[in-house]
């Protein structure tokens, strides 16, 4: 289980990091117990997923992208059915994932668990465990957390994990696999595109007074006005509170002497090799004339050390560094396969050149060129980062002083929010109009508009509760204006109806007329098209197509040259893509080839587990409660 551990520490340190990521408070207690039908979003086995449950990881997950992407951030753009229905299946795969853990008997013991939370940085001081930042940062979380919850989640977590690394650690691709699907990723097409625009088509179209009212009797939720509020607010927030906040060098320079762990910075090497290759299925004879080969440039090499590089242009028989003077730039442990990097760090000083060495790609002499000694990042690299981290803890404590205090001016002074905003020194906000699913950060938080389209919000303007909306910041708001919902009425969108059915009919047209261009140029090479500038494009660089189109693009049969492919343009026509060229990517270095493999590991890894998942799935009765995936008001 140490083991395991150490091997997956990104994994363990998104699982900690309690200082960036929102922990949900699900102990292993939440599969396991029985909820009442009405609540119940989906029923996983014996395991039920909660309304409650559901909301608060969507609003986890849409704190997340305001983190990420700041005020501009429009909640209601992510929070889709689709989206919602994703975010329940990934839910449903925890669950499933979670009961086989159980079943399998993956536990983790009591030393393990204290291991884990011990080497946790975010719970340290000094360098050492500090239980008093450990309980400290877990009555900040939203909601807080006891240490019993969090070892429970965490718990359950690892041996979650364990499980999920098990089934993925199976994957071995071949070589063959892993250079095919490198070679697809990287192959590019030359394309260029002709369009047959639907504009041409549309005095063709005419739209009767019945064509438009019948679509507006069927689509009247397209021209429904939704019940909005002009609204005005204040935030009472922990990172507001420390931006102002003085920090001494002192503070700066314990901090860092503390994580001083973190700052180290690994020792680098750079080399230059000669690769004498030999192919996976290379009998024995082969493998040795190999050898025999390489001895033999190793000793015209120690004869002329100085003429390294001009012996590897001529012999190495790796492309990408050959024409470099088989210079491999600069690695740190990890970047090459096992034999050549105990090689390249086993040689003692710059010039050193090292004996055969032996590896799956073949044979290597190798130069050392220079040496990066390990280091420790300066203060001055992080003294930042340290200044914003230390504010923010300086923020959470004056938050913590005024929240009560705040609270209770905002419910006891309902009428006004200006004497909060000017006991605390707080902006005082407005905004234009906001509907019940489309609102400005951090009014974009189900609670609070809830409160704002409440009754009592509504007829009598009164301030809402504060409202705790996560990251230690509490919203206080208040109606300004309020406009009930509407429906437009026939004659305000006749003309945008009319359009929309026209440009729709021009656009059928087009695709019609494209569709005959492209049955001309696949049989005679011309339609008397105009074509776009040529662009490269592959599966990795889509140069700005959609994933449709790229799809169309790199599916297309290029035996015969040059290919053609179309397909609608929406509303714009129809779109024709001609192939002029295709270029295969070039041979690859030796580090290159062991990154291809080690992507192909990931790949097939998450395929083996999309198969384990739906033979979980596929074993358990499932069941959803549609209703329950919708928004509140539309339930």
């Amino acid at each position: 289980m140490f083991d395991f551990v150490h091997k997956h520490k990104i994994v363990m340190q998104v699982i900690l990091g309690l200082l960036v990521i929102t922990f949900a408070v699900w102990g292993i207690e939440s599969y396991t117990r029985a909820r009442g039908p009405s609540d119940t979003v989906a029923k996983v086995g014996n395991v039920s997923i909660s309304q409650r449950e559901f909301n608060d990881e969507l609003e986890h997950r849409l704190d997340r992208l305001r983190q990420m992407f700041g005020a501009g951030f429009d909640a209601s753009s992510v929070d889709t059915p689709d989206a919602r229905r994703a975010l329940l299946d990934s839910m449903i795969d925890r669950s499933l994932i979670g009961e086989a853990a159980v079943r399998s008997r993956l536990l983790v013991s009591n030393e393990v668990l204290r291991d884990v939370i011990a080497s946790t940085a975010a719970f340290q001081e000094d360098g050492r465990f500090s239980k008093a930042t450990y309980e400290a940062l877990l009555r900040a979380q939203n909601p807080p957390l006891t240490p019993q919850q969090y070892e429970s989640q965490l718990r359950f977590e690892l041996a979650r994990e364990q499980l999920v690394s098990a089934v993925n650690g199976t994957a071995i691709p071949s070589r063959t696999v892993a250079g095919e699907l490198a070679r697809l990723t990287q192959e590019k097409r030359e394309v260029s595109e002709a369009l047959v625009p639907a504009d041409k088509f549309l005095d063709q179209v005419k739209v009767s007074d019945a064509e438009a009212k019948a679509y507006y009797d069927s689509h009247q939720e397209e021209f429904r006005v939704p019940e909005r509020v002009r609204a005005q607010y204040v935030v009472l927030s922990a990172a507001a509170l420390g931006q102002g906040e003085p920090v001494t060098d002192a503070e700066v320079q314990k901090l860092y002497d503390s994580r001083s762990s973190q700052y180290q910075v690994p020792e680098s090497r750079r080399a230059s090799h000669i690769l004498i290759a030999v192919p996976q299925n290379a009998n024995e004879a082969q493998r040795e004339a190999a050898r025999k080969k390489a001895e033999e440039i190793l000793a015209e090499v120690r004869k002329a050390p100085q003429r390294f590089a001009e012996l590897a242009k001529k012999y190495s028989q790796d492309p990408g560094s050959a024409q470099k003077g088989g210079d491999l730039g600069l690695f740190s442990r990890g970047m090459m396969v096992k034999p050549f990097e105990d090689a390249a760090f086993g040689l003692a000083k710059v010039g050193d050149i090292s004996g055969v060495v032996k590896s799956d790609f073949g044979y290597h002499i190798i130069e050392l060129t220079g040496i990066v000694p390990a280091r420790v990042r300066p203060l001055a690299d992080v003294r930042a980062q340290l200044v914003a981290e230390l504010q923010k803890r300086k923020g959470a404590q004056l938050f913590d002083q005024d929240a009560d205090g705040f609270t209770n001016m905002v419910y006891e002074q309902s009428d006004s929010l200006e004497p909060v905003a000017k006991r605390y020194k707080l902006q005082l906000q407005s905004t234009d109009w906001i509907e019940r699913n489309k609102a400005p950060a951090p009014l974009d938080n189900k609670r609070v508009l809830a409160a704002l389209f409440s009754d009592d919000a509504i007829r009598n303007k009164r301030n809402t509760d504060a409202i705790d909306v996560g990251e230690n910041r509490l919203v206080a708001a208040r109606v300004l204006e309020h406009q009930a919902a509407s429906l437009r009425k026939y004659e305000d969108v006749k003309a945008q109806i009319e359009q929309k059915l026209r440009r729709s009919a021009a656009a059928a047209l087009a695709a019609k007329d494209g569709e005959a261009r492209l049955a001309q140029l696949r049989k005679s090479g011309d339609a008397g098209l105009t074509w776009g500038s040529a662009q490269d494009v592959s599966r990795g660089a889509p140069g700005g197509l959609s994933e449709d189109t790229l799809r169309l693009i790199v599916s297309a049969d290029v035996a015969k040259l040059p290919a053609y492919v179309g397909a609608p343009a929406g509303d714009q026509g129809y779109a024709i893509y001609r192939i002029s060229k295709v270029t295969e990517p070039a041979q690859k270095s030796e580090a290159q080839q062991q990154a291809d493999l080690e992507r192909a590991e990931r790949l097939e890894g998450a395929t083996d587990f999309g198969s384990y998942l739906k033979s979980l799935r596929a074993d358990t009765d499932v069941t959803i409660n549609e209703k329950l995936l919708l928004p509140q008001q539309q339930q």
